[in-house]
């Protein structure tokens, strides 16, 4: 099962441990999972550097080309939490290994479509086979981890994704580029199917022991405003960031000047930043949580107006755009933490509600982005409009910092933390 069992210790257990979290060495599987999120996130962000492509085959703007990304963030914000209850009895290695079946079918669908419509519905179904995967992943790895390294592995996990920056999304934009668009949706789903087996050996079966959690009382962990507070986080880091990057190809070319050749250059530069920012903020933040919730998204909100500012300029441009993907999204394996501790004895749930989170802000963002696109504001507006999404993000940090300053102890009057009997 995934949510329906008990959170054992390492799940529900207060503030991390630094001591321990710097010397345990992750488990392998942790690294297996990275593999799977590497996958997903690659799929989610293959198009933001294929949009020209589509949009020329399609016949259609580069505007409604850029909905293939709003849908897939709608799909994972209705399927994560779906997903999450409907698999609630279906054994986590069962749920991964389906997730990546459903996963390839859709790319197929996609690489045979001609039409927007049929795409749309494609990408939906294959999100929430993503987000069905991302939720159980997540949980496998805290669990493999422990309560001193959550943050790490879940930084590790988170990183699978962000290496899909650094090597899927250029690639795809490279092979879009050279043979069509179609290829790298043909190549995702050969991916997936090879990645099956993968999974199916190493992610450990189910605990015998464990026993089934009552559905009222997972959703009754809901309730817990903790878990709220960074739920929102969640939605307004990722939004602001991604309001930005899912337009990041009309900027540079339009804007800065920057040949169509070189974005997938740029789009790795953005993509090694993300990398090597999701690691050390997991590290981070298993250390100093809350600082890291913190001052992430004041650093995120100057760089996004620092590229406004700068981008008629090539050479600021890039440069800010790879700073971007340092910090934008280094707190999101701290926050999938948060989310697993306040979800108390739903920690699946509870990381399902965090992957709708992100999503929400994903597609928002994505949405106002492409208006602010086809306005006056041209290609700089959608930087404009994660500048100010960004900003948002320290109204929920800075006051579940406070909230955990009085309360004292992770554990202290949040119904959803309480320990099931």
């Amino acid at each position: 099962m995934t949510a329906g069992r008990l959170a054992p210790p390492d799940v529900r257990a207060g503030a991390p441990q630094p001591g321990r979290a710097q010397a345990a060495r992750l488990p392998f599987v942790v690294y297996v999972l990275a593999v799977g999120t590497f996958l997903m996130l690659t799929t989610e962000f293959v198009v933001a550097g294929l949009l020209p492509e589509i949009a020329g085959d399609l016949r259609v703007g580069v505007a409604q080309a850029g909905l293939l990304i709003t849908v897939f963030a709608v799909g994972m914000i209705v399927g994560s939490p779906a997903m999450a209850l409907l698999t609630r009895r279906v054994p986590r290695r069962v749920t991964l290994v389906l997730a990546l079946a459903v996963f390839a079918v859709g790319h197929v669908v996609v690489a045979l479509g001609s039409s927007l419509p049929l795409l749309l519905g494609a990408r939906f179904v294959t999100a929430f086979a993503t987000g069905a995967f991302w939720s159980v992943a997540s949980v496998v790895a805290t669990r493999a981890a422990g309560p001193a390294a959550s943050a790490r592995a879940l930084g590790l996990v988170g990183a699978g994704g962000m290496l899909a920056n650094v090597v899927g999304v250029p690639l795809g934009a490279f092979a879009g580029q050279l043979s069509g668009w179609r290829g790298p949706f043909w190549a995702l789903a050969a991916l997936a199917v090879a990645a099956v087996p993968l999974i199916a050996r190493h992610v450990p079966p189910e605990d015998g022991d464990q026993q089934p959690v009552p559905l009222r009382q997972e959703l009754g962990a809901m309730r817990s405003g903790r878990l709220w507070l960074v739920l929102a986080a969640c939605a307004t880091t990722t939004g602001g960031v991604l309001s930005a990057y899912s337009y990041v190809s009309p900027l540079l070319t339009d804007r800065a000047g920057i040949a169509v050749g070189l974005v997938p250059l740029v789009l790795v530069g953005f993509g090694v930043g993300s990398l090597v920012g999701t690691i050390w903020g997991g590290r981070l933040g298993d250390v100093r949580p809350h600082t890291t919730t913190v001052v992430v998204p004041v650093l995120t909100t100057v760089v996004l107006a620092a590229v406004w500012l700068f981008s008629a300029q090539a050479l600021p441009t890039v440069l800010l755009v790879v700073l971007l993907g340092l910090l934008g999204l280094s707190a999101n394996p701290v926050l999938s933490a948060l989310a697993v501790r306040f979800a108390g004895v739903a920690p699946t749930l509870g990381v399902a509600m965090s992957v709708s989170a992100y999503n929400l802000g994903t597609a928002a963002g994505s949405w106002l982005a492409g208006h602010a696109l086809g306005s006056e504001l041209g290609a700089g507006g959608p930087v404009l409009v994660g500048t100010g999404i960004a900003a948002l993000t320290m109204v929920p940090a800075v006051a579940l910092a406070v909230v955990q300053r009085r309360a004292g102890s992770p554990g202290v009057g949040e119904p959803g933390e309480q320990p099931a009997a």
